[in-house]
Protein backbone atom coordinates (compact mmCIF):
# COMPACT_ATOMS: atom_id res chain seq x y z
CA UNK A 1 0.00 0.00 0.00
CA UNK A 2 1.45 3.45 -1.01
CA UNK A 3 1.48 6.65 0.72
CA UNK A 4 -1.43 7.94 -1.20
CA UNK A 5 -3.74 5.18 -0.14
CA UNK A 6 -2.86 5.75 3.66
CA UNK A 7 -3.94 8.76 3.27
CA UNK A 8 -7.15 8.03 1.80
CA UNK A 9 -7.99 5.25 4.02
CA UNK A 10 -7.45 7.68 7.26
CA UNK A 11 -9.20 10.66 5.44
CA UNK A 12 -12.17 7.91 5.16
CA UNK A 13 -11.67 6.49 8.99
CA UNK A 14 -11.90 10.29 9.86
CA UNK A 15 -15.39 10.98 7.89
CA UNK A 16 -16.90 7.78 9.68
CA UNK A 17 -15.60 8.81 13.56
CA UNK A 18 -17.25 12.10 12.56
CA UNK A 19 -20.59 10.68 11.24
CA UNK A 20 -20.62 8.23 13.99
CA UNK A 21 -19.79 11.34 16.80
CA UNK A 22 -22.93 13.64 15.12
CA UNK A 23 -25.26 10.26 15.45
CA UNK A 24 -24.16 10.05 18.91
CA UNK A 25 -25.18 13.32 19.60
CA UNK A 26 -28.69 13.02 18.20
CA UNK A 27 -28.85 9.83 20.69
CA UNK A 28 -30.75 10.27 23.77
CA UNK A 29 -30.67 7.71 26.55
CA UNK A 30 -32.85 8.37 30.14
CA UNK A 31 -32.61 6.59 33.34
CA UNK A 32 -35.17 6.92 35.77
CA UNK A 33 -35.35 6.07 39.40
CA UNK A 34 -38.03 5.72 42.03
CA UNK A 35 -40.24 4.28 39.54
CA UNK A 36 -40.03 7.22 37.21
CA UNK A 37 -39.73 10.18 39.79
CA UNK A 38 -36.55 11.11 38.65
CA UNK A 39 -35.47 11.21 35.44
CA UNK A 40 -32.45 12.09 33.71
CA UNK A 41 -31.57 12.16 29.88
CA UNK A 42 -27.86 12.37 28.35
CA UNK A 43 -27.32 11.95 24.78
CA UNK A 44 -24.87 9.33 23.13
CA UNK A 45 -21.78 10.77 24.10
CA UNK A 46 -22.51 10.88 27.84
CA UNK A 47 -23.37 14.63 27.69
CA UNK A 48 -25.87 15.29 30.15
CA UNK A 49 -29.36 17.04 28.56
CA UNK A 50 -32.42 17.25 31.29
CA UNK A 51 -33.09 15.80 34.65
CA UNK A 52 -37.10 15.64 35.11
CA UNK A 53 -38.14 15.50 39.02
CA UNK A 54 -42.10 14.65 39.84
CA UNK A 55 -43.82 15.99 43.00
CA UNK A 56 -44.00 12.88 44.74
CA UNK A 57 -39.71 12.78 44.87
CA UNK A 58 -39.66 15.66 46.56
CA UNK A 59 -42.81 14.95 48.78
CA UNK A 60 -44.20 11.20 48.59
CA UNK A 61 -46.54 11.41 51.49
CA UNK A 62 -48.31 14.89 49.93
CA UNK A 63 -46.70 15.30 46.37
CA UNK A 64 -49.79 17.98 45.56
CA UNK A 65 -48.06 20.27 47.75
CA UNK A 66 -45.18 20.99 45.45
CA UNK A 67 -46.16 23.56 43.12
CA UNK A 68 -44.69 23.63 40.01
CA UNK A 69 -41.94 26.87 39.98
CA UNK A 70 -40.45 24.72 43.30
CA UNK A 71 -39.95 21.96 41.12
CA UNK A 72 -38.67 23.71 37.88
CA UNK A 73 -36.43 25.62 40.31
CA UNK A 74 -34.83 22.64 41.57
CA UNK A 75 -34.22 21.09 38.35
CA UNK A 76 -32.38 23.84 37.43
CA UNK A 77 -30.33 24.04 39.91
CA UNK A 78 -29.12 20.17 39.60
CA UNK A 79 -28.87 21.21 35.75
CA UNK A 80 -26.19 23.67 36.39
CA UNK A 81 -24.14 21.82 38.82
CA UNK A 82 -24.10 18.45 36.24
CA UNK A 83 -22.79 21.33 33.80
CA UNK A 84 -20.61 22.48 36.10
CA UNK A 85 -19.03 18.91 37.28
CA UNK A 86 -19.22 18.38 33.64
CA UNK A 87 -17.16 21.07 32.43
CA UNK A 88 -14.63 20.80 34.89
CA UNK A 89 -14.33 16.78 34.24
CA UNK A 90 -13.76 17.31 30.62
CA UNK A 91 -10.90 19.92 31.63
CA UNK A 92 -9.44 17.22 33.86
CA UNK A 93 -9.31 15.02 31.22
CA UNK A 94 -7.60 17.10 28.16
CA UNK A 95 -5.41 18.64 31.17
CA UNK A 96 -4.21 14.65 31.53
CA UNK A 97 -4.29 13.68 28.07
CA UNK A 98 -2.12 16.17 26.62
CA UNK A 99 0.36 15.23 29.48
CA UNK A 100 0.36 11.80 28.65
CA UNK A 101 0.87 12.75 24.61
CA UNK A 102 3.61 15.20 25.95
CA UNK A 103 1.36 18.56 24.54
CA UNK A 104 0.81 17.03 21.07
CA UNK A 105 -2.30 17.48 19.84
CA UNK A 106 -4.32 14.38 18.58
CA UNK A 107 -7.89 15.53 16.73
CA UNK A 108 -10.35 13.37 18.32
CA UNK A 109 -8.87 12.41 21.40
CA UNK A 110 -10.17 15.26 23.26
Amino acid sequence: MNMLQMMQQAQKMQKKLKDAQETLKEIEVTGECAGGAVSVTFNGQSRFKSIKIKPEAINSENPESVDKDTIEMLEDLISEAINEATKKAAAEMEKSMKAATGGINIPGLF
